[in-house]
């Protein structure tokens, strides 16, 4: 019987784990140029494993679409696994830097206020501006820099998302089929 496929364009997750090899992530980002697909958000880091990057991507498509990119992505030679992550079953977070003029006292008040608000933390002073970082999802990033508009925004840097299952769930549950891929590897 044939799957039936949600149609929906929508935000979707992707979390690989790679082998940390120079070149890894341009190969990676390669294959989505190529397939004609952008990519909304990228994050790169080590893992708890040395000589293992986690590689998070979130893009915009159909549920087709990922599962295409995700069986693509478990082809390519350094990446041992892929998942995609489910909004409700992960923890999806971004990290930001607000750089924001803020010249006279009632202003760092209110920028001050703000920030605590939004539980962001003001890493830098200066005479006439205000950094602040911010960490949460997205949404959250995206409507604190809103309100700070108002005042005067400088610089703006964010992180991508990153992401993680909640609860015992990991990454490693979903390996490539050993079958299917490891073969090639273990011959090259």
């Amino acid at each position: 019987m044939k799957r039936q496929f949600d149609t929906e364009v929508k935000q979707y997750t992707l979390s690989l784990l790679v082998k940390d090899i120079p070149g890894v992530l341009s190969q990676v980002s390669r294959l989505f140029s190529r397939k004609g697909y952008n990519i909304e958000s990228i994050a790169s880091g080590g893992t708890n494993d040395p000589g293992i990057t986690r590689i998070t991507i979130v893009i915009l498509g159909d549920e087709l679409m990922i599962d295409q990119i995700a069986a693509q992505c478990r082809k390519l030679l350094p990446v041992l696994s892929v998942k995609v992550l489910d909004a409700e079953s992960s923890i999806q977070r971004e990290f930001a830097l607000i750089k924001v003029l803020a010249k006279d006292p009632s202003t760092r008040g209110e920028v001050l206020q703000m920030a605590d608000i939004f539980r962001a933390n003001v890493i830098d002073v200066s005479r006439e501006t205000l950094t602040v970082a911010v960490f949460g999802d997205s949404d959250k990033t995206t409507a604190f820099q809103k309100l700070l508009r108002d005042f005067g925004i400088l610089e703006v840097v964010r992180t991508g998302t990153i992401a993680i299952e909640r609860g015992r769930s990991t990454i490693y549950e979903q390996s490539k089929l050993k079958e299917e891929y490891s073969y090639g590897k273990n011959v090259l």
